[in-house]
């Protein structure tokens, strides 16, 4: 089932991100944040962005979550996607349906750009993205150093609908999630 992350998933979140800080690259974080700053990061964010997770059995296996590109607001219709899920539950179809959800609630929010950030080569991920529609958009030479090695970096771009001029402001994911439409997204994402 697809839902809202809440505070008390961070335990659960922050046990499906471990192993992408400690032991992989699909993260350049290189400490854990640890459980309370995960529960931080869930609440701040859903102020303006999704932050979704997949859940069964009541165990959270995947989440997923937009963020702001960039400070300035001429950026505000642009927004970073992130997922993540766990090891037992991968090549089960699950990061595509989340990641659906992710883009549909972005959409209904007004975003019109979503840019994924791909550690290269990141095979399963560029995959994943292009599978979703998403196109190359360029690639960071030698950006992040992390486990005795330089990295490139590629971004993937998808454009969710033609950006409107003068544009509507975005609506927050606070406020999205209060609507009918998020709920019939949702009761969608989980048909």
């Amino acid at each position: 089932m697809i839902r809202i992350a809440r505070a008390d998933d961070a335990a659960a979140v922050h046990d499906i991100y471990t192993p992408s800080v400690l032991h992989g690259v699909e993260t350049f974080e290189t400490e854990l944040p640890g459980v309370e700053a995960m529960r931080e990061r869930i609440t701040a964010r859903l102020r303006q962005y999704p932050w979704i997770v997949w859940e069964e059995a009541g165990r959270v296996l995947a989440y997923a979550y937009a963020s702001r590109f960039r400070e300035r607001a001429a950026y505000d219709w642009i927004a970073e996607t992130s997922i993540y899920v766990h090891a037992d539950a991968r090549r089960r179809g699950i990061a595509r349906r989340l990641y659906g959800a992710l883009l549909d609630a972005m959409r209904l929010q007004g975003i019109n750009q979503a840019v994924g950030v791909i550690t290269l080569p990141g095979k399963s991920s560029v995959t994943m993205h292009e599978a979703m529609g998403f196109s190359p958009a360029g690639v960071w030479r030698s950006s992040g150093y992390k486990l005795d090695a330089w990295w490139d970096v590629g971004v993937w771009q998808l454009e969710l609908q033609p950006p409107e001029n003068p544009p509507r402001p975005v609506v927050s994911f606070a406020q999205l999630r209060e609507t009918q439409g998020w709920n019939a997204l949702l009761q969608r994402a989980n048909a």
